[in-house]
This record gives structure tokens, C-alpha cells and sequence, in this order.
């Protein structure tokens, strides 16, 4: 392979709920299996991939591990006072990794017994743009890029509902006014997760029943298929 080739920056860009959202590889991480710089907006996230080419013996399981975690100097602040350091996992971080643990980890083969470790850094964070989302787009990038056997790339969206009108992907102000927060992930042929919450136990019937995987994909489908297109262009990247 030629050795520009290796040193070349791909990157994809896709409008999505109004904002911009950027994947680029090939810039960071690059000894890593796979990684996937996403920025949504102000905030950007690094997903990165690793894991053993050969199987742990004796495993009767997936040893998959997801691990995402918020940096203070996101947010351009230091850690100050009798701790200078960054403290244990937050319920955000914890809460977020399971978000993106749930949609990934069935698409692996069930025969795939090779530990895998997959770690999501906040880099910038807008205050404004919940990286959660963009953690799990980037994710299923990166899966895509490394060479495990992941069945991907997923799509994922937050459905807020203002003024009886539903908004794709939520600002955080949005978000505390909103009186549904909606995560869906899947892909093109399936939903794998949903996730729901509501502000007023007095929602509206249709509302509190609707379930995606039993009618037609919600409303912001077609842009997170656009999403799923926007990461399928890693498989076309050559590998060194």
C-alpha cells in the first residue's frame, strides 16, 4: 500500500436536525483497531476499537467492555481544589455507556469470543449538543472500521416533543422542556433499542403506546438512515 494512502484523512458529512454532524478517521488513534472523530455541532467525541485477534480460552460469553467517560477540559474547566484529579465515573457516564453497550453488543457473531474494548473520550463539549448520541454514531463507525465481526453500522436519534411538535435530537435547554425523551437505535431492517421518558405522567395515549418496532419507523428514520450511510462509507476504506 502506498504510504499516502495509510496518512489519509477520511472524512463524512451529513446535515442532520439542523446541525452539522462530521466522522473522520485516519487522525487520531490510528493504532487502534478502529477510531472515529464525530463532532455534532460544538461537541466532539473520540470513539476508538480494540480487541484480541485470537479468543480468550474457556469463555463462554462476549467480553465486551464499553467504557465512556466526560473530561472536564470539555468543557474548558480544571479539576481544582484538594482534588486535582478526574473522579470516578459519573451516573451520566455510566448511564451513557450502557446506552451504547445495549444497541452494539447483539450485532457482534455469537460465535465472537475475543475481548473487545471500546472506549469514548468527550473532547469538546458545546454545552449545548448531549454527546450520547454522537458517542453511539461514532461507535458504530468505528466498530465498522476495525474488522471485528460487527453486523452494523446502526443509526441513532433523540425525539423530543415541544409544543406538540416532535424535535430531532433535542438542544440540553430543549431537553428540560420537552415532554418526551425518546432514544431509538437500529438499523435499516430493525430496531434495537428504545429508550422513553416522560416529564407528565399525563401523556397522551398515542403517545405513551407507540412503539416503533410495531409500526412504521418513527419520523426521524429517514435521517438516521442517512446517519447509517453516512458510517457505511468506512467499510470502503482500505486497511493497511
Amino acid at each position: 500500500m502506498d504510504m499516502t494512502d495509510m496518512f489519509k484523512v477520511f472524512r463524512k458529512e451529513v446535515d442532520w436536525g439542523g446541525r452539522k454532524l462530521v466522522l473522520e478517521t485516519g487522525k487520531i488513534a490510528r493504532q487502534a483497531d478502529g477510531a472515529v472523530l464525530a463532532t455534532y455541532g460544538g461537541t466532539t467525541v473520540l470513539a476508538t476499537v480494540v480487541f484480541e485477534k485470537k479468543p480468550k480460552p474457556g469463555l463462554d460469553f462476549f467480553p465486551l467492555t464499553v467504557n465512556y467517560q466526560e473530561k472536564a477540559f470539555a468543557a474548558g474547566k480544571i479539576p481544582g481544589g484538594f482534588f486535582k484529579r478526574e473522579g470516578r465515573p459519573s451516573e451520566k457516564e455510566v448511564l451513557t455507556s450502557r446506552l451504547i453497550d445495549r444497541p452494539i453488543r447483539p450485532l457482534f457473531h455469537e460465535s465472537f469470543r475475543n475481548e473487545t474494548l471500546v472506549v469514548i473520550t468527550t473532547l469538546a463539549h458545546d454545552m449545548e449538543n448531549d454527546p450520547d448520541i454522537v458517542a453511539l454514531v461514532a461507535t458504530s463507525a468505528a466498530l465498522t472500521l476495525s474488522g471485528a465481526p460487527f453486523l452494523g453500522p446502526i443509526a441513532a436519534a433523540r425525539v423530543g416533543l415541544l409544543d406538540g411538535q416532535y424535535v430531532i435530537n433535542p438542544t440540553l435547554e430543549q431537553i428540560e422542556k420537552s415532554e418526551l425523551d425518546l432514544v431509538v437505535a437500529g438499523t435499516t431492517e430493525r430496531v434495537l433499542m428504545v429508550r422513553r421518558s416522560f416529564s407528565s405522567p399525563n401523556m397522551p395515549p398515542r403517545i405513551r403506546c407507540r412503539s416503533p418496532s410495531r409500526r412504521r419507523p418513527p419520523r426521524p428514520w429517514p435521517t438516521s438512515s442517512r446517519l447509517v450511510s453516512a458510517a457505511s462509507w468506512s467499510r470502503l476504506m482500505p486497511r493497511p
